[in-house]
């Protein structure tokens, strides 16, 4: 049975670099730092960033999980500011609900969603 979303990662290929970018961008710091491994907690769910060589281009867009935001387009902006490059822009996919999508500076798609009907159960 499955329970629920519970780790994302993202591979890069500069785990230092990479951890202080996910700092800024998630504004925290990771609760697990190794050579093979940088955990961070956001609102309960793992992101986890994986060291991989990997040429950037090879990386594919065909899986993207959404974080959840309280401002789409100002979180948006934000990571576009600190070096992200556009996905997909904000786009209304039905009612309030919201999304977008950026790549960061490794390549890796990350979504980003405004959802006011989304409830943990």
């Amino acid at each position: 049975m499955m329970l629920g979303l519970r780790t994302t990662i993202y591979k890069v290929d500069d785990l230092q670099k990479a951890t202080e970018w996910y700092e800024k961008a998630f504004n925290t710091s990771p609760y697990f730092v190794e050579p093979f491994y940088v955990g961070f907690n956001i609102g309960g769910y793992e992101l986890g960033l994986l060291p991989d060589d990997t040429a950037t281009a090879s990386k594919s867009h065909n899986i993207l999980s959404y974080w959840g935001v309280e401002d789409i387009n100002e979180t948006y902006q934000f990571l576009l500011s600190i070096g992200a490059s556009e996905l997909e822009s904000p786009t209304n996919v039905g009612g309030e609900i919201v999304v977008a999508a950026v790549k960061d500076p490794w390549g890796n798609a990350i979504g980003i969603i405004f959802n006011p009907e989304f409830k943990l159960q």
